[in-house]
């Protein structure tokens, strides 16, 4: 049947009076209540509002208003059954064909600093979601719309089929309608669960309810026999991977997507024009630097083997002498801020090669997030790792302490250990990395294998500085980090074994400082 009668009821009020115009237009009759109705109204078209339709007006400061047998069973009638089509009838209840509902602004209202329980409370919609779902629920002949951005297909769909739309289009509508209810309630069950009595907040939630949106399903996970499939976060934060735009190359595929968050969030996290080369999650080359192809040349030195098909992520904008650079190299994914058009065609002959582009986010803008890993039947959530050193945090707790220089390079191979799999440990110096040990299960291992990894790349670590990300357990690391050469050391501290690493260090002449925080990362 045509779509006749439409109710229109949204706070996100973008396009509603451009879409009731169109509808008008059609010849759809208009439905709607309160500050809608009074858009439309002002644009001189006509509209019914909602308390006229029903006979009873808007109570409880606008509490009750579409909750009543007038709307509801016009939306929930089947029109293929008698029985529905003569209950309509005897209670003289209109066909509802379109419902336009989009819900209070919860999420919106509970972002801002200050918002009371009273505050959050009033922006629950009741009578939104109720419609919301009544149409989806009959999405055979009702459609939904509850996304502005659909408005314009809406009308399109309306003069491509007689003033009606398909069967496909209904169930699509109505599929985004249910998921636009759940997130909308999971919203408001994961607030008001961290949340005493009097509103005072706790840590977490008693119930934790994740709402994503599919972005694509992935040709394979981690290995060619699992399926996958990449979801973003309804409102991902600004500079994630998940705000990516890809503007060349393959499809990614799961573990280009795990690896390049690898890399930008450890990209991101350095001040000076930095390039970040990946593999497996672990940077395998980080280095700082007056341009991005002098970052670049640094970084790839430390490890060219495991550069070999890496992630490539740079903070800042990219021209084409770097990307000559880069090209040179086998890569699977490049990403940075911006790309200068003469770069994306020196990049161009390379078609495999994923370019994204992010923007970053503002210093300001780093609202906290939460951290999430999936095991056997539940989810681990935490804060996220924040924390920022800077030169006043650090104590130092050798005879000898660093020179303003390797203090530098010593806050910058913290931030680097802080992006590799614990165990991590990172020989730095002149803002770049010279070896990394990451993930094994003995923190002297890592740093053995960090030294021969620095060896095989034919990189002095005479004078260089050091990251543990987490204590030295015992003295040994501390000894195989003074054979290497190194001159400086920046760890955690905490250990039982403190003041025997602290005389380690005195007695092979390194300076040591602790930061009194911990980067384990699995």
């Amino acid at each position: 049947m045509p779509v006749a009668r439409a109710l229109l009821s949204v706070s996100d009020k973008r396009g509603v009076v451009d879409l009731a115009r169109e509808l008008v237009a059609r010849d759809v009759a208009l439905l709607s209540t309160g500050g809608t109705a009074q858009e439309i109204a002002a644009a001189g078209l006509p509209v019914t509002d909602v308390g006229r339709y029903t006979g009873h007006p808007e109570i409880l400061d606008g509490r009750v208003k579409t909750l009543h047998p007038r709307v509801h069973g016009g939306i929930l009638a089947r029109r293929d059954v008698a029985s529905h089509r003569e209950a309509l009838a005897a209670h003289d209840i209109p066909p509802i064909d379109l419902v336009v509902v989009n819900l209070y602004p919860f999420r919106e209202t509970v972002a801002r600093a200050g918002v009371t329980l009273d505050d959050a409370i009033e922006n629950i919609d009741i009578g939104g979601p109720a419609m919301v779902r009544s149409a989806a629920k009959n999405w055979a002949h009702v459609g939904i719309v509850v996304d502005p951005d659909d408005y314009a297909a809406l009308v399109a769909e309306l003069d491509a089929n007689g003033r009606m739309l398909t069967e496909a289009t209904r169930f699509r509508l109505a599929q985004k309608a249910f998921a636009h209810t759940a997130a909308y309630d999971g919203a408001i069950a994961n607030w008001l669960t961290a949340r005493d009595v009097d509103g005072a907040p706790r840590a977490f939630p008693t119930s934790f309810r994740y709402s994503g949106e599919l972005v694509q399903a992935l040709r394979y996970g981690e290995n060619p026999h699992q399926q996958a499939a990449f979801y973003r976060d309804e409102a991902p934060r600004p500079g994630t991977i998940a705000r990516y735009r890809q503007l060349q190359g393959k499809e990614l595929s799961y573990n280009n997507i795990a690896d390049a968050d690898a890399a930008w969030e450890c990209a991101k996290a350095l001040r000076r024009p930095a390039c970040v080369i990946v593999k497996h999650a672990n940077p395998c080359g980080v280095a700082v630097a007056d341009t991005p192809l002098e970052a670049y040349r640094k970084a790839f030195a430390t490890d060219p083997t495991s550069a070999f098909g890496g992630i490539i992520a740079f903070n800042g904008p990219v021209d084409a002498v770097t990307l000559e650079a880069v090209a040179a190299q086998f890569l699977e994914v490049l990403i940075a801020p911006s790309f200068t058009a003469d770069a994306l065609q020196a990049i161009e002959r390379k078609t495999n090669v994923r370019v994204l582009e992010i923007a970053l986010p503002d210093r300001g803008d780093a609202a906290p997030a939460l951290d999430f890993k999936r095991v056997g039947g539940g989810l681990l959530v935490q804060t996220a790792d924040a924390v920022d050193i800077a030169a006043a945090d650090l104590r130092t707790v050798t005879h000898r302490a660093p020179t303003p220089a390797q203090v530098d390079d010593l806050l910058f191979a913290w931030r680097v250990a802080q992006y590799v799999k614990s165990n991590a440990i990172v020989f730095c110096g002149g803002g770049r990395t010279l070896g990394i040990g990451a993930g094994q299960m003995s923190r002297v291992d890592s740093t053995r294998i960090a030294a021969i990894k620095a060896a095989n790349a034919g990189l002095s670590l005479a004078g260089s500085v050091v990251a543990s990300d987490a204590f030295f357990p015992f003295r040994d690391g501390l000894d195989v980090v003074a054979d290497a050469g190194a001159a400086a050391v920046i760890q955690p501290g905490g250990s039982v074994r403190d003041a025997e690493v602290i005389a380690a260090a005195d007695e092979r002449g390194v300076a040591m400082v602790f930061t009194g925080v911990r980067h384990f990362r699995h």
